[in-house]
Formats: structure tokens, C-alpha cells, sequence
């Protein structure tokens, strides 16, 4: 009878497969057996577990969903990123990741112990909460896409870390970023203090190509912006100077051939890749140490800010889209505190003289 399933061989095979309903819809796989005995006990788990779901006790995982690896959730994923305008550099760096070290799993075999483990480890390496969190969020992201769907009926609980605290304090001053800039090679330089000036991420300094600036105005795509919007830069003073230097080192010759090369800031006509080596180098030499080149992006923040540029048109010059990741990055340093102190100070002292004034004049 139709609700009581049944198992099968298929032609010249031996090995036994089951069939069963559930709402109406037939599910046939393989039982994995040749005997037909142990067949016939599979066919009847599978019946309990289709029992279970009609009467609202167990969600019936179907025999698609309990073969998906989380390589498939990831690049369905991926998919709908690109699809979205969503596939930045980092989102995709960030799924390159979570591939790495989850995608042989079946995603239903994927357990929050196996999860908090995989947490445990990465902190024992060394990596931040932040980081950690973002390759975690990714995963959940891609469950919930293959929920959406109606891929998967379920995942699993994944822990959140908490980032309190983690916000770098990390900047350059003047004097430090010009000895920086001095020992690195020469095709980094003024990749290095376009950052420094615009706030701009660095994969988005690397996305830049000439077909984005129009007149005296450069326009970072969406899909480059880790926010995914675009944004514009007028190419002023500094920014100026540094785009007619690298109109002049356009054109490559390779193979005794000259070419004009697409992107703004390049290496011997490829778009620049990893420079960790050649940056750590740069900053031992300057006797700078423990900066990032993000670091890079939260002096521009601060410098816009100490220039009295207010913090709307700040925020839309370095592409943060909401207030408090902005205020983030705006560092006050020690310089700043010991200013404001002599400042207040000196407001004091003179508003004491005043008051001195005032009585010795009654």
C-alpha cells in the first residue's frame, strides 16, 4: 500500500533502494543493502521519520537535503551575492574561508559543539572575535539562504562572539606615514598616501581603474564598496598630483610590447595583490611598529575630523554608512587629551583673572 512505502531493485543491480511518500510527493533512495531484509528495515526508519513529521514532532529531512555539503550552501550563496550587487572582495575572501575549513561537511551534519570547537581553535590561534565572527555570520548566512529556499528545514545554533573592546587604536602620525611611504617600493607609494588620504579600503584602492574617473571626479563602483554603494572622490590637491603620476607610469611595455594598463595603481601592469612583506619592512625601517594598513584608513578619519570637516561629509568621503562604526575609527590620541587639557586650563586661568577683576573693581 502507498503508505506503507516499498523497497525495489533496479535493473541488473543488486542493491536494494526505497520508496515512500509524504504529502503527497514520492522519495526514492538507496537503502545501502543488498539483503533484502536490512533493506526492508530501512524503508521502515524512513517511515517512522515520515510519521514523525505528520504529526508535527520531527521535520522530515529528505534525502537531497541529507546529502548538501556546505560547499554547495556557500556557493548558492556566493550566487545570490553577485546577484545582488552584494560580491565584494571581502564577502568573498570572507566565503573563501568558511569553504575552506567547512566545505567538505554535510550541512546537516555540521553540530554547534562541532562549531564552538572550530571557535575554540581559531582563538587559540590568535585570530580576533571580529574575524572569527565574520566567517561564523557568513555560514549562518548561508543556511538561511538554503532555508529561504526551502533547500534545508533547519540549521544549527551558531555562536556569536563578543567584539567589545576589539576596536583597534592604531593611526599614523604625519611624520610616521611620510617615513613609511619613504621605504616602501617605489610602485606602492602613492598607493599608500591615496588611501592614507581618501580613508578608502584597501580593496577598494585596488579596484580603481582609469574608466572610473570622469573629468576631475573619481567614482568607486558599488560593487567594489564594501558597503555596496558607490561613491565619489574629486581628484583635489594631493589626490590630483597623484593620479597625473600615475597617468605617467600608465603605459608597460611587455614583450617589447606597450600596453596602457586598466587599473590606477599597479605593480609591472598587474593589479596590486598582497605587499604584507614589503609594508612590515617599511615599517621596521621607519621604526613604526604594530600598524596595519587599515590603520591608514582610521588616521584619515581622525585628520578629516580635526580639520573641522563635518562628519556627514566625512563619513561620505570614507564610505561609513553609519554613525557609531564612524565614531569608531575617530581616534582621539594622547596629543589630543593633553591639547584639550592646556586648552581648558588656560580657560580657567582666564576666566580666574576675570572674576579677579570683578571684585577688585567693587
Amino acid at each position: 500500500m502507498r503508505g506503507n512505502g516499498r523497497i525495489f531493485r533496479r535493473p541488473n543491480s543488486s542493491m536494494w533502494w526505497a520508496a515512500y511518500y509524504l504529502r503527497g510527493k514520492e522519495y526514492r533512495e538507496s537503502t545501502g543493502e543488498t539483503d533484502e531484509v536490512r533493506a526492508g528495515k530501512f524503508l521502515q526508519r524512513k517511515l517512522k521519520e515520515v510519521g514523525a513529521d505528520q504529526i508535527g514532532a520531527r521535520t522530515f529531512t529528505t534525502p537531497k537535503a541529507s546529502r548538501l555539503t556546505l560547499q554547495e550552501l556557500l556557493d548558492a550563496l556566493k550566487a545570490d551575492f553577485e546577484l545582488r550587487g552584494k560580491a565584494s572582495p571581502q564577502n568573498l575572501s570572507v566565503i573563501k574561508r568558511a569553504d575552506s575549513d567547512f566545505g567538505t561537511y554535510r550541512a546537516l551534519e555540521l553540530t554547534p559543539e562541532k562549531i564552538d570547537r572550530y571557535i575554540e581553535q581559531r582563538i587559540e590561534d590568535g585570530d580576533r572575535p571580529a574575524t572569527i565572527n565574520r566567517t561564523t555570520q557568513i555560514l549562518g548566512q548561508a543556511y538561511a539562504l538554503a532555508i529561504k529556499r526551502g533547500t534545508l528545514s533547519r540549521a544549527p545554533y551558531i555562536r556569536h562572539l563578543s567584539e567589545a573592546g576589539n576596536a583597534r587604536q592604531g593611526f599614523f602620525s604625519e611624520p610616521e606615514l611620510a617615513a613609511v611611504i619613504s621605504n616602501l617600493p617605489e610602485d606602492l607609494r602613492d598607493f599608500v598616501r591615496f588611501a592614507a588620504a581618501t580613508g578608502m579600503r584597501k580593496g577598494e584602492c585596488c579596484s580603481l581603474t582609469w574608466g572610473d574617473i570622469e573629468g576631475d571626479v573619481l567614482t568607486l563602483r558599488g560593487e567594489n564598496a564594501k558597503n555596496g554603494e558607490a561613491r565619489s572622490v574629486p581628484l583635489v590637491g594631493e589626490l590630483s598630483e597623484i593620479i597625473e603620476r600615475r597617468k605617467a607610469v600608465r603605459q608597460v611595455k611587455e614583450n617589447g610590447t606597450a600596453r596602457m594598463v586598466e587599473h590606477i595603481f599597479h605593480r609591472d601592469g598587474q593589479p596590486i595583490g598582497e605587499f604584507r612583506k614589503s609594508w612590515e619592512a617599511a615599517c621596521k625601517k621607519a621604526g613604526v611598529f604594530g600598524r596595519l594598513f587599515h590603520d591608514l584608513r582610521r588616521s584619515a578619519v581622525r585628520n578629516m575630523t580635526q580639520a573641522g570637516v563635518p562628519q556627514a561629509v566625512a563619513m561620505k568621503v570614507s564610505g561609513h554608512k553609519t554613525t557609531s562604526m564612524f565614531q569608531r575609527y575617530n581616534i582621539v590620541a594622547t596629543d589630543d587629551l593633553r591639547t584639550a587639557l592646556e586648552r581648558t586650563e588656560e580657560y580657567r586661568k582666564t576666566a580666574g583673572e576675570k572674576v579677579i577683576r570683578i571684585e577688585a573693581a567693587r
